[in-house]
């Protein structure tokens, strides 16, 4: 069997493997996000909740996330490549909304987990530091620089003929080499999410000496672990991606080394595939390490949505009495006050 063979087999396989994971890790990242964006929207105690807040932030990033995503592995499917190799404007707009989605739920991790630590904190001071005002303005002003951020790095992007679409610009290699992947992506925001979630964790473990009302001390040791949870698997789930494009970024391999490139791409395929779990993980996480968040999920799904939609679609307005809904609606805030 000839060399060129082998590598056109290799080469399949990673594109069915791309299409294949890709399209299971889309359905479980839509159906987990939008969910995560039901509960957290639709819960009176979430809604003035910080960490609450970044979660539905991280949830919309990773949506988009998945949209890319999927668009880029259908692409694969047809024409054998992501089209961005062929394509200038492609090349460039699928770098920039990348950056733009990872750098987003990169950090607004870090900002749940820095969050938490100030919320848990036994000192009245710090806790008062931190508002959901301020959250929002802190959100709208890094979500703005990181779309500054994205546009210039992703502009450095150029199709090549050999090499495909790869940074052209030596001072943007250079920048991703020794500080984007190494640092802002990789070390940054894993130092910043794993210190402050072990910091809120250990908070936690003395909020029961704290005058607290029951309820607040719950959705505390609630949101911590969850937070907790969310920043093991990002940390394992992160570092291969990264180390491997750092290796790429320096080290290109081009289309005229068939071999050395079909491994490349069933490597970049199975390391992606990985990364990209980290976008779709964070509502399973809550679903099996929290009790009181399966709880949640349960209420928003039965005791709103259905009602809902049993409300539109079925004309329940017609089969039950005006003196019934209000006793409905007091049922359902008495069971969100309860869980």
């Amino acid at each position: 069997m000839s060399s060129s063979s082998v590598s056109d087999g290799i080469l399949k396989f990673a594109t069915q493997y791309s299409l294949y994971t890709g399209c299971v890790i889309f359905s479980f990242g839509v159906i987990g996000n939008v969910l995560n964006l039901l509960v957290f929207t639709q819960l009176k105690q979430f809604r003035t909740n910080r960490c609450a807040f970044y979660i539905t932030i991280e949830s919309i990033s990773n949506l988009i996330y998945q949209f890319l995503t999927i668009s880029l592995t259908i692409l694969t499917s047809i024409s054998g490549d992501d089209a961005t190799g062929r394509f200038f404007i492609w090349c460039k707009f699928k770098n920039i909304l990348a950056q733009i989605c990872g750098l987003t739920t990169l950090y607004i991790i870090c900002f749940s987990a820095v969050d938490q630590f100030f919320s848990t904190n036994h000192r009245f001071s710090l806790r008062q530091m931190c508002t959901l005002k301020l959250g929002r303005y802190l959100s709208f002003i890094f979500i703005c620089f990181v779309i500054i951020h994205s546009v210039v790095v992703g502009s450095s992007y150029n199709v090549q003929p050999i090499l495909g679409c790869v940074l052209s610009n030596y001072a943007a290699i250079q920048y991703s080499t020794y500080f984007f992947y190494p640092i802002l992506v990789g070390l940054l925001p894993v130092v910043i999410a794993s210190s402050f979630s072990i910091l809120a964790y250990h908070n936690v473990r003395r909020i029961v000496r704290r005058q607290l009302p029951i309820v607040r001390r719950k959705l505390d040791k609630q949101i911590t672990a969850m937070v907790l949870m969310r920043v093991i698997a990002f940390v394992f789930l992160i570092l291969p991606f990264i180390t491997y494009r750092i290796y790429t970024t320096n080290f290109p391999i081009p289309r005229s080394m068939p071999m050395a490139y079909a491994i490349g791409k069933l490597v970049q395929a199975i390391l992606t595939s990985i990364y990209t779990i980290n976008y779709v993980i964070n509502f399973y996480l809550f679903l099996i390490f929290s009790p009181r968040f399966r709880r949640q999920v349960k209420l928003v799904l039965v005791k709103k949505c259905w009602q809902r939609w049993k409300y539109w679609c079925c004309s329940i307005n017609n089969r039950i009495e005006p003196d019934n809904i209000p006793e409905t609606r007091n049922s359902q805030i008495e069971s969100e006050e309860n869980i």
